[in-house]
C-alpha cells in the first residue's frame, strides 16, 4: 500500500474515532408530555409507540393501572403516567400515545399526553435529580438542560417496578 493511501486511511479512522468519541457524549432520549411537564427516557428503552386502542380492565390494581392489552401475543399491563403522577385523568384525544417500555424482561405500556421527539442532550447538561427527591428509591434519573427548558429525565427500571 502506498504511504498516500495509508494516510488517508490513517485520517479516516481518526475521524471516525472523532465522531465515536463524541456519541458517547451524548444521552439520546424520547421525550414526552405529561400535564404540563416534558418528561423523556433513554431511546433504547422503547420498544415501540402506537395509537391508544382497547384494553382489558382488571380488577383489584392500583387506579392508575388501566388493566392490560394484546400486543402480538403478548399481554401487557398499561398504566396512565397521569394518573400515577398524582395529575387528574383526562379522555384520550389524537395527540395520546401508548409507549411501550422494556428493562431486561420488565414491560409495560404507559399512556403519555404528547410525544414531544428524540432529544439528544450531552451528557454534561444533565444534572443528578433534584436533592427533594428519596435518593435511589426515586423515578427520576436526572435533569436534562436545553437551552430553553429543562427535562426530567425518568428511570426505566423504576416506572416499570410492580406494586400492584
Amino acid at each position: 500500500m502506498s504511504d498516500k493511501l495509508k494516510d488517508i486511511i490513517s485520517q479516516q479512522i481518526d475521524q471516525q474515532g472523532g465522531v465515536v468519541e463524541q456519541l458517547d457524549d451524548v444521552v439520546q432520549l424520547v421525550g414526552f408530555i405529561i400535564g404540563e411537564e416534558e418528561y423523556a427516557v433513554p431511546i433504547l428503552s422503547i420498544q415501540e409507540i402506537i395509537k391508544p386502542f382497547t384494553w382489558t380492565r382488571v380488577p383489584q390494581v392500583p387506579p392508575y393501572v388501566l388493566g392490560v392489552f394484546n400486543l402480538r401475543g403478548a399481554v401487557i399491563p398499561l398504566i396512565d403516567l397521569r394518573a400515577k403522577f398524582g395529575l387528574q385523568t383526562k379522555k384520550h384525544n389524537e395527540d395520546t400515545r401508548f409507549i411501550v417500555m422494556r428493562n431486561g424482561d420488565d414491560v409495560a405500556g404507559f399512556v403519555i399526553d404528547r410525544l414531544t421527539m428524540a432529544i439528544r442532550i450531552k451528557k454534561e447538561n444533565i444534572g443528578p435529580a433534584p436533592d427533594t427527591v428519596n435518593g435511589d428509591d426515586t423515578i427520576i434519573d436526572g435533569v436534562g438542560k436545553q437551552a430553553d427548558k429543562i427535562i426530567t429525565i425518568l428511570k426505566v427500571n423504576k416506572l416499570l417496578e410492580r406494586d400492584f
